[in-house]
């Protein structure tokens, strides 16, 4: 038979893409998205944040004014404003009179242009919802002229005319880069109107007037740092997720070289991890693991081996005894026919066993529960075993105060207190004594029944006690045939009792004997 590796067989399904490529890819995607994002803010839509940001102060200074209309400050209030926030500010009456007013800009809308007429404005501010928003546009030759400056008709563009007022509906600015027309050089500006009324419900108009500077230069000057920018990213990044995409994946890449080595059954490999803590935490699992099936596969072959004993060991008896009397007319004894019929005995127990510790532990065993007295079946079981005994000079004392009822399988509650009883004669002392103890204990109102099954022998190793309810588990690892039984009996017993829910254990001191007891629900 050819055994394969299963990690080295090749399909034909797609590998999938190892955990540092991933890693890799996905810190290289991150900043990938940083640099998008950072070209999207800082160039694409600069303009249209740089606009936003020039019409919400607008709005907020207007606010702060319309809190104000009625102090007597209000004056310096506005004039505050217009310095702080470079705003041109005229505040009209509903007529369309100029009642104050702020020049800070040179060349505002509202204070050089002559396209720019405060009559009538209040009823347009009023016919759009109290709200109206201006934007006016400049070329390099009105700015010129407004100085007094005359420029070189040669270098002007084409078009020199001023964009006439464009009027938008509220909260609609309109966005200057949508406009064809509009050159890279002009002076953008922003006109919000909004009617205000004092505390007698007079009505005014107020007029802000901002100017959005061209952003050429600076988009030009960020697009320039920008390519610096993304190139030494691109390089960085590339670099930062190599090193971290393989420090990340290094403990992973071992532990799963380690699992491989595990799954082939060399239960010896070690897992190692660090750098995180759930790392550390599975090779710790895994080196756990690899122990626990390193102990599991030990038990497994002296499982195997002690069964090959147990059952050469009758098997040849009857075989030998059996040639002999076929052979040997003289052999042909009661004796010799009684050692065979006890081997066979001793076969069929042994494999009664083995099937009965499989059926338990793989939960196909059905158990008939009824109430019954636990005193008097431990009593009828103690006195065949020193019926059976006595001519070895083994005794087994039982002393019961009370009669206590169960709810369980008599049956197989009998089979687990015989199997104890068979392992305290089996490794009691030279006194051969065996002392069986009944107890009550009572826990959050529940009350238990408690029997111990106490020998004088050599004790067990407290390392040795929580592997001595496993099959054929022996603490010195010598095959000892027993005086009777199978050496399955304890792992009987433990399957037996949480069968019936009940507790188990046992208590040892070296040199001073061991108690085994187990405890079941008392019915009082």
């Amino acid at each position: 038979m050819v055994i394969t590796n299963p990690f080295e067989q090749k399909t034909n399904k797609k590998r999938p893409i190892s955990v540092k490529w991933k890693i890799f890819l996905f810190l290289l995607g991150f900043c990938g998205l940083l640099l998008i994002l950072l070209w999207l803010f800082q160039v694409v839509f600069l303009t249209s944040f740089y606009k936003t940001i020039k019409i919400n102060e607008i709005k907020t200074a207007a606010a702060t004014i319309e809190k104000s209309v009625d102090s007597d400050d209000l004056t310096s209030v506005i004039y505050s404003i217009s310095q702080n926030n470079e705003i041109c500010i005229e505040l009209l009456d509903q007529d369309g009179n100029i009642l104050y007013s702020s020049h800070v800009l040179k060349n505002c809308i509202i204070h050089s242009h002559d396209g720019f007429e405060e009559d009538g404005l209040p009823g347009k501010v009023k016919n759009n919802d109290g709200e109206l928003y201006q934007f006016f546009s400049q070329t390099m030759a009105e700015l010129a002229a407004a100085e007094g400056i005359d420029l070189d008709e040669s270098i002007l563009p084409d078009d020199t005319q001023a964009d006439s007022l464009d009027e938008t509906p509220q909260s609609q600015p309109d966005d200057s880069n949508n406009n064809p027309n509009e050159k890279h050089n002009d002076q953008n500006s922003i006109i919000y109107s909004k009617n205000i009324y004092d505390a007698e419900g007079t009505q005014y108009t107020l007029v802000l007037n901002s100017v959005i500077s061209p952003v050429d230069a600076t988009l030009h000057t960020l697009r320039v740092q920008l390519y610096y920018i993304t190139g030494f990213m691109i390089v960085f990044s590339v670099i930062l997720a190599l090193i971290l995409s393989k420090w990340i994946s290094r403990p992973i890449e071992a532990i799963n070289s380690s699992a491989k080595v595990l799954a082939t059954g060399d239960y010896s490999t070690t897992f190692t991890g660090g750098g995180y803590k759930e790392i550390t935490e599975l090779s710790d699992t895994l080196n756990y693991t690899a122990k626990e099936l390193s102990q599991v596969e030990r038990l497994r072959q002296e499982l195997i081996a002690n069964i090959s004993h147990d059952l050469r060991t009758p098997l040849t008896l009857i075989s030998g005894y059996a040639e002999a009397m076929r052979d040997l007319p003289d052999e042909n004894t009661p004796e010799n026919a009684q050692i065979i019929v006890e081997e066979t005995r001793r076969l069929t127990t042994l494999v009664n066993d083995v099937m009965d510790i499989s059926k338990y532990q793989s939960g196909n065993y059905a158990i008939q529960m009824q109430a019954f007295n636990l005193t008097q079946s431990l009593s009828g079981t103690i006195g065949r075993m020193n019926k059976l005994l006595e001519k070895d000079g083994y005794q087994i004392l039982f002393e019961p105060e009370l009669q206590i009822t169960v709810i369980g399988d008599e049956t197989r509650i009998s089979q687990a207190f015989y199997n104890l009883l068979i392992n305290a004669i089996n490794y009691t002392g030279s006194n051969q004594q065996v002392k069986v103890v009944q107890s009550l204990i009572t826990e959050k109102d529940t009350t238990y029944v408690k029997i111990e099954i106490q020998d004088s022998g050599e004790g067990i190793e407290q390392e040795d006690l929580p592997y001595i309810w496993e099959r054929y588990y022996k603490v010195d690892k010598t095959h000892k045939r027993a005086v009777t039984g199978t050496g399955l009996g304890l792992s009987i017993v433990s399957s037996i009792i949480e069968m019936h829910e009940g507790q188990y254990g046992v208590d040892s001191i070296v040199g001073q004997g061991s108690s085994f007891w187990f405890s079941l629900k008392a019915e009082i």
